[in-house]
């Protein structure tokens, strides 16, 4: 005796249900390509011998100054 079973509906799709994504993908390459970018300049300048926060400062000032030519770069 075999039971029929009813097929489970797929999963409605990104399009399919209406909902847009959180960043768009131009958004998320220019964040974390600005992301790496910080983290490189951040990881160089502790090496050189300077203090974790100075390193931190370097990073963060390194991203930030990145992020809008980063945005016009990347298209």
């Amino acid at each position: 005796m075999t039971a029929s079973q009813n097929p489970q509906p797929a999963a409605p799709s990104l399009h399919e249900s209406g909902a847009q994504p959180f960043l768009s993908l131009h958004t998320t390459v220019v964040l974390l390509t600005a992301l790496m970018i910080g983290l490189v300049i951040g990881g160089l300048t502790f090496l050189t011998g300077t203090s974790v926060a100075a390193a931190v400062i370097a990073g963060l000032t390194g991203a930030g100054a990145s992020t809008p030519v980063l945005r016009s770069l990347i298209r």
